[in-house]
């Protein structure tokens, strides 16, 4: 009876044993699901998002998953939070007819945003002024949309277009494109050296303290280098470069070099590093590209489909751009559908590569200074980031790099809205 006593208490000594390690075993998080937990926590801000109208209707828009890089299921899919959608205007000419015909595009866009909100899904998504705005919204279990400008070309040379821009909803500006404007000299001038300005021109220059009085970020992300100097020298408040990596590790003139990293640093800036394949990589995305153009010819010749590089849109005419944006997805589907049956096909731009120049300049300028975009559908997308549905992995591979949860914080969102928050409030001090 003593034995049969003993038995049965070592058998349930094991047991409990054995119970204990399995509770220690499922209390220990897999990286994935502490990735998961602190994606849903914080809140994830991508800071350029291109748009196009015709996704802006009542029978077509973003409550639809359309084939588009975002939109409100994709955003939901992959937890993205906040988009910066974006009033962006291509250059023209600097003359009348060229600024009315950029204010017409402008002004569509921003109706474009304010219907998505207002009109089409303001159940699901609400559009921010500031940051107060940003958080309410998330506590409601919305996402939010707020609104940059990207080329300050539409304006004209009437300053009070940016009081008007800013009463729409705009809350950063940037006063270059691919081109120099009126206001300001573009990095793309370093192709030839030319320059219209010597950075910014005298209009620029007023347009950055009218930014500051207004409570609207400067966005340097397109402008040349001389133009960014002289804008942190005038600057009162903070400034953003709102889609640019790293030129130290991607030698582009649309990425920022070191000097221009420190700038930003002393100024209390925040750069938003862009996922945009060959501001990352260029020998991983030229060999790449490469390999993919040649793909998607074949493709569109069996499908007897006329295709164009993308810098050739520009220059067809308007029905021939509608036919290739038509087609566009669909030759792409195919071609991904292909790649995944292709031997020695060369390797992608990926979430990797990316977060390699969120280290660089983390590591450079601090992590006070460092924020995340996407560009999408405006050219950007790597893998593993191809869409908004796969905002995911951007923090799990923070997260394996070793990134903490208030980190990963400041880097999705919270280092964006600081800045919102002193340019806001300088330009409402000087009102006092």
């Amino acid at each position: 009876m003593k034995n049969l006593k003993n038995c049965t208490a070592i058998a349930l000594m094991v047991l409990s044993l054995f119970s204990c390690k399995e509770n220690q075993k499922s209390m220990v998080e897999t990286t994935l699901e502490k990735a998961q937990r602190i994606h849903e926590k914080v809140i994830t801000i991508d800071t350029h998002d291109d748009i196009n109208v015709a996704n802006f209707t009542d029978s077509i828009n973003y409550t639809q998953r359309l084939d588009n890089q975002v939109n409100l299921p994709k955003m939901k899919e992959g937890g993205l939070d906040v988009a910066w959608l974006i009033v962006y205007t291509g250059q023209d000419t600097l003359t009348s007819e060229g600024y009315a015909k950029g204010a017409e595009n402008a002004l569509a866009k921003f109706k474009a945003i304010r219907q998505l909100c207002e009109e089409f899904a303001p159940d699901q998504i609400g559009l921010a002024l500031n940051s107060d705005d940003v958080r309410k919204l998330v506590a409601e279990g919305k996402k939010v949309a707020m609104i940059g400008v990207e080329n300050a070309y539409p304006m004209g040379e009437d300053l009070a277009n940016f009081e008007k821009y800013y009463d729409l909803g705009a809350r950063y500006i940037s006063l270059a494109h691919n081109g120099h404007s009126q206001f300001s000299d573009s990095n793309t001038g370093e192709k030839d050296s030319i320059w219209l300005h010597n950075g910014l021109s005298e209009l620029g220059k007023k347009a950055v303290a009218e930014m500051n009085r207004l409570g609207i970020m400067i966005d340097v992300s397109h402008p040349s280098k001389e133009a960014i100097k002289q804008m942190i020298g005038l600057s009162k408040t903070p400034i953003i470069a709102s889609h640019s990596s790293a030129r130290a590790l991607c030698d582009h003139s649309r990425n920022l070099d070191d000097e221009q990293l420190l700038w930003m640093k002393k100024n209390g800036g925040v750069v938003q590093t862009v996922a945009f394949s060959s501001y990352l990589n260029t020998e991983k995305h030229e060999a790449r590209a490469a390999y993919l153009k040649t793909m998607h010819q074949h493709i569109a010749d069996s499908l007897e489909i006329k295709w164009y590089e993308r810098s050739q849109l520009r220059a067809l005419p308007e029905e021939d751009q509608i036919a290739f944006r038509e087609n566009y997805s669909k030759v792409l589907k195919i071609g991904e559908e292909m790649l995944a049956t292709q031997p020695n096909v060369p390797p992608a731009v990926d979430v990797a590569d990316f977060v390699d120049h969120i280290d660089y300049i983390v590591k450079l300028i601090g992590i006070d200074h460092v924020g995340i975009s996407s560009d999408f559908d405006g050219g950007g997308g790597i893998e593993g980031w191809s869409d908004a549905s796969e905002t995911l992995n951007v923090t799990l591979e923070l997260v394996e790099r070793g990134y903490t949860e208030e980190e990963i914080a400041q880097l999705w969102g919270g280092n964006l809205l600081r800045v919102l928050d002193e340019v806001q409030a300088f330009a409402k001090a000087q009102k006092k």
